[in-house]
């Protein structure tokens, strides 16, 4: 049976924004650089954005402990690089982990793009200066891979001129996902009339937007966040991960765009599975119910809003949320397998932990969940 891991990351090389992006961009490349006690930071523009840290799968605390030895002023026992491993960098490498892991394949989002969208969202020209660097650099090792590696890029809808030729170019590379926030674009919800010319284009050139979790502008009130100090993993948007998915989906759904554009297809990544069967619930409860209260639909639509979910919808579940459960709940074109490798909160053995958690599925079931619902995003 053919197994897709659909989540997995592969971290950054410290100098790979400035190797990559334009030469007149430079000077607004990101890095990664070294403190004076030899902790790394994710940096822009000499400004530490973030602790560059090392992780590996279910090993938090070590996270924890880093973070308490900076605190207290100590040197870091050992280097960023010291403590990488090549597999997380290094294609080939990346490759073989995957012969050792029993994967035929893997779909790999950045590692610190996860972090930065938001705190550059000032400067729009940075911003997309620095997204092209990425997906450049995720282009080459679409190449390296030999069709094993299947990168994510990473969008803003912002710039509407840039994303449509930056889209072309994904298409050229054989690049077939790309991160988008899960958010409002300039004040402008996803449906809005305005962002259709760069849906249509997604379709055209066959790129699949992918929500995952990142460095967008969160779906709840600031007042909200305010007494916790993390900047990006903040407490309260873990607990509600499935929010600005469910919202922005539900606002694609019932203004029309998934019914107007039957070949877009959307991945949701890492932003947890459990909360599919009530969404799917509560989407059609409430579209008829509004419906009765209205004397009529809030849009004319062809099918239930949960149809294009689950005709254009592919989600990841991690191993912990029962993802035999949720197929037999949703039906077998819906769920995805992803593993998170290699973040803390990843599984260790990315096809034997899982295998464990979806034995009971039957064998058409299962390869629709290990491999062919994300070679649907993929379209392969």
């Amino acid at each position: 049976m053919r197994t897709v891991d659909a989540d997995q990351h592969i971290f950054e090389p410290r100098t790979m924004w400035r190797d990559h992006i334009d030469p007149a961009h430079r000077d607004t490349a990101l890095a990664i650089e070294d403190d004076d006690l030899g902790y790394a930071w994710l940096t822009w523009r000499g400004r530490r954005l973030y602790l560059a840290e090392p992780q590996e799968p279910t090993h938090a605390r070590q996270i924890g402990e880093r973070r308490q030895q900076l605190q207290r002023g100590e040197r870091a026992a050992t280097t960023y690089d010291e403590s990488i491993p090549v597999a997380y960098t290094e294609p080939a490498a990346r490759v073989c982990a995957l012969d050792e892991f029993g994967l035929d394949a893997a779909v790999l989002f950045p590692n610190f793009g996860l972090l930065w969208e938001e705190m550059l969202a000032a400067d729009v020209a940075a911003l997309c200066a620095n997204l092209t660097a990425c997906n450049r650099w995720q282009a080459e090792n679409a190449a390296a891979g030999a069709g094993r590696l299947f990168p994510v890029a990473h969008l803003t809808l912002r710039d509407p001129d840039w994303v449509l030729a930056e889209l072309a170019r994904l298409d050229r590379d054989g690049v077939r996902l790309a991160m988008v926030a899960p958010a409002p674009v300039d004040g402008r919800r996803l449906s809005h009339p305005d962002l259709e010319p760069i849906w249509a284009a997604f379709c055209d050139h066959g790129v699949t937007p992918v929500f995952h979790v990142g460095g967008f502008k969160g779906p709840l009130h600031p007042a909200w966040y305010e007494p916790d100090p993390e900047p990006v993993d903040k407490l309260l948007e873990s607990v509600f991960l499935n929010v600005a998915p469910s919202v922005a989906l539900a606002d694609l759904i019932i203004n029309g765009t998934l019914e107007k554009f039957p070949d877009l297809r959307i991945g949701v990544v890492e932003l947890t599975a459990a909360w599919v069967p009530s969404f799917l619930l509560m989407l059609d409860g409430s579209w008829d119910f509004y419906s009765m209260r209205h004397g009529g639909p809030y849009s004319p639509l062809a099918q239930r809003p949960s149809e294009y979910f689950r005709r254009q919808v592919r989600v990841s579940a991690l191993s912990y949320e029962d993802p035999a459960g949720l197929v037999q709940c949703v039906g077998d074109d819906t769920i995805m397998f992803g593993s998170d490798w290699p973040h803390a909160e990843g599984i260790a053995e990315p096809y034997a932990d899982y295998h464990r958690a979806v034995t009971g599925l039957s064998e058409a079931s299962r390869a629709k969940l290990m491999a062919g619902n994300v070679e649907f995003l993929l379209r392969a």
